[in-house]
């Protein structure tokens, strides 16, 4: 299915041609009228001051929305790589046997947690949730097992180690999950609309270029707020750094 808001260029395409149709539409109504008088001035001055005021609220805090849950999924990348890291460690503590068997597990897993962050195809996304959770079910039969016939402290602590490697992926999952709700971009694409047409309302002729200054603005704040907010189709997006620097320290073992 077809999201507009994952795919920022859209964004800053849609909303640049309503933001400058808006301020168009604006100055047009202002051709129609006869000029204001002077009281209604100052109210009409009063109002776009308020508005614009509120513009900048909304967007300085769908931003700080943008960043936060940008952060999030970075610390979270990290998280996972800690988790993997050490219950690669902690595999030491098994068996000979089961030791090699749950390492070469989670070098695999760690490839397909790679693969998910640096995929963008929906298809290729699919078939890579697919194997990864085979494998989140091979590695936790595969410490299960040798704890349940041995139920000590060690065998305890490799499978509490286990169940936050599987539950790191879900943690990252639901933060990439985690996007700016659809009514803040209603509320935000509303008043920028609002805006638009009360700046060309207030400007001298259709063809002012103060006419093009908001609806700029306002699609490049947009289009970098979507973004931010996409983890996967944006320009910035999350790099596995933390999970590849795992994976060249592993494979030089």
């Amino acid at each position: 299915m077809f999201d507009a808001l994952d795919h920022p260029f859209v964004v800053l395409a849609v909303s640049l041609s309503m933001f400058w149709f808006a301020a168009w539409a604006g100055a047009s109504l202002r051709a129609k009228r006869q000029a204001l008088k002077a009281e209604t001035r100052e109210d009409f001055s009063f109002v776009l001051g308020a508005t614009l005021t509120l513009l900048g609220l909304i967007i300085g805090f769908t931003f700080s929305m943008a960043v936060n849950r940008y952060e999030q999924r970075k610390n979270y990348e990290e998280d996972e790589a800690n988790a993997i890291g050490t219950e690669y460690v902690r595999a030491d503590l098994l068996p000979a046997d089961d030791a090699a068997k749950v390492r070469g597990l989670l070098r695999s897993y760690l490839n397909q947690r790679i693969l998910d962050y640096r995929t963008r195809s929906y298809e290729q996304r699919r078939v890579i949730n697919s194997e990864t959770a085979r494998l989140q079910t091979e590695l936790w039969s595969a410490v299960a097992t040798p704890a349940s016939a041995q139920q000590t402290p060690v065998m305890a602590l490799t499978l509490s180690g286990m169940n936050d490697v599987l539950n790191s992926q879900g943690y990252t999952q639901a933060a990439w999950w985690n996007r700016i709700p659809i009514g803040a971009w209603l509320l935000l694409i509303s008043i920028s609309v609002f805006c638009n047409v009360l700046i060309g309302y207030a400007a001298h002729g259709k063809g002012s270029f103060i006419l093009l200054i908001l609806p700029i603005t306002l699609a490049v704040s947009l289009f970098l707020i979507s973004d931010i907010d996409s983890p996967r189709t944006g320009i910035i997006s999350v790099r596995p750094q933390n999970l590849e620097s795992l994976a060249e320290s592993l494979h030089l073992q």
